[in-house]
């Protein structure tokens, strides 16, 4: 029971600092933060947003995507050459789903798409120029495997994302570049990706603790041609329900006779 408590008590700590990020950074009159974390507060907005179906970030987290995203298209026209989708947030149900029913996985790990966004190109050669600026200009996030803080530890972590340059003009630390996994079949035929995975720091690498569990939050950047992306769409929610509610016996009986 005790753990169920922990591992809910900080899904909902990553979840409302993440979105209170506005009052975080203060104003540009004042540097006075007027938020501290509470778990009651935090149970309060989570229900909120679960009843209204909350799906849009922080002002500042939209503000650092779009920024990104400025960055990696320059010189093409959005409607024209590309399209965007999001930012979303990552669900709540999907937070509980990877950090407690996927076990194993909060171990100061690092949740790499709290908040997420799709930059969906039409031609496939603005694609392959976007993914070539980004291999040319960030090498050592390329074709690495990333090296979380369970596989090297929250110190060396740290120091190895210190080292990492920040896109220009910002606060962004890209830290891995991956083709996205529905890409396996077409690499092992020889043929070029065309949906990959983006992931970044916003600023520094967001860290949270309740008791003894230990996460790292990052977002992440979808990039891919439109045409390869728009059959691949799926609805996570019913999944991620269903496998919480076959975890969870007690609440599944609780749900069906309510």
């Amino acid at each position: 029971l005790w753990y169920q408590q922990e591992i809910l008590s900080l899904v909902m700590r990553v979840y409302c600092e993440d979105q209170l990020m506005d009052n975080l950074v203060g104003s540009n009159d004042s540097y006075y933060v007027d938020y501290v974390p509470s778990a009651v507060r935090d149970a309060h907005k989570c229900k909120q947003d679960i009843e209204e179906k909350k799906i849009t970030p922080s002002t500042h987290r939209t503000k650092s995507f779009h920024a990104l995203i400025d960055f990696l298209v320059d010189g093409l026209q959005e409607g024209g050459d590309y399209e965007i989708q999001g930012p979303v947030l990552k669900p709540l149900q999907s937070l509980f789903n990877k950090m407690f029913i996927r076990r194993g996985q909060t171990s100061v790990s690092v949740i790499g798409d709290m908040t997420r966004a799709t930059l969906l190109l039409k031609d496939e050669n603005d694609l392959k120029r976007i993914v070539s600026r980004i291999e040319t200009l960030f090498p050592s996030i390329n074709g690495n495997e990333f090296q979380g803080p369970n596989k090297i530890g929250v110190a060396t972590f740290l120091e190895e994302v210190a080292k990492i340059d920040k896109v220009p003009g910002t606060e962004i630390i890209l830290y891995r570049l991956k083709p996205n996994s529905s890409q396996k079949e077409r690499m092992s035929n020889k043929k070029d990706p065309l949906y990959f995975n983006l992931n970044f720091f916003d600023s520094i690498p967001e860290y949270h603790r309740v008791g003894t569990t230990e996460m790292f939050v990052a977002f992440e950047l979808q990039i891919g041609l439109e045409s390869e992306i728009k059959g691949l769409r799926e609805d996570h929610v019913s999944y991620e329900e269903g496998r919480i509610l076959n975890a969870q016996p007690l609440l599944k009986a609780y749900k069906e006779a309510h």
